[in-house]
């Protein structure tokens, strides 16, 4: 049977599941034996109150997922972070849902931000490259130091430090306003350059063989 769920822009009201959201981004990391870099609760509860993240509920009144934006270098960039699906709901198409709802209202909320992401997850790539985002270097990412020291509870982050801030098992992917990609004209990009994007991934994996579980 096909679930139902409701997505909408977080406020102030939801607050209240803000424990829970950080208690499941440190769970799934912990299981998938990624980094993350961590959130607390007051965070989460900040960006539901300014209006700057999505959650989700499931038909029963449950919560199933959340996703936030954060903006760096005075809102020349924004990314879309903290992704997180309740393990009940996993595979059932949610995530792609949160995903598109938090893409348009970054763009509503900053319509002329690059919008960058940091994942080590091959199914948000594939949903990112239908957003229109392409892979790029950590080059083109913010250079603000507080961006970076959200890495630092990363079990990765000696990686990331080891190459000067240029790479690391995550992939950068990144949305840039000014090639007027439409994101529903750009659903088969996937396909053509998937292929590409799932090398990339791979020659991380092979270079970094003893971090990846």
């Amino acid at each position: 049977m096909k679930q139902n769920f409701i997505v909408m822009v977080a406020n102030s009201a939801h607050a209240v599941f803000a424990s829970l959201i950080c208690d499941q981004m440190a769970t799934s990391a912990k299981a998938r034996g990624t980094g993350i870099a961590k959130r607390s609760p007051e965070y989460i509860a900040e960006k539901m109150t300014e209006g700057k993240a999505v959650i989700a509920f499931a038909g029963d009144g449950n919560w199933a997922g959340f996703c936030y934006i954060a903006s760096w270098s005075h809102e020349e960039y924004v990314a879309n972070s903290g992704l997180i699906v309740a393990p009940q709901y996993r595979k059932s198409g949610l995530a792609k849902v949160i995903k598109q709802k938090i893409f348009e209202l970054s763009r509503q909320r900053y319509p002329n931000a690059k919008i960058f992401g940091l994942t080590t997850g091959l199914a948000v790539m594939k949903i990112n490259s239908e957003l229109a985002y392409e892979p790029v270097t950590f080059s083109q990412l913010p250079k603000d130091d507080a961006f970076w020291s959200g890495c630092k509870s990363c079990v990765n982050h000696s990686i990331l430090e080891s190459t000067g801030r240029k790479n690391c098992l995550c992939t950068a992917m990144l949305y840039d306003p000014k090639d007027h990609q439409q994101p529903t004209a750009n659903a088969a990009n996937f396909k053509k350059h998937g292929t590409g994007i799932r090398t990339f991934a791979r020659e991380k994996a092979n270079r970094f063989p003893e971090m990846v579980r």
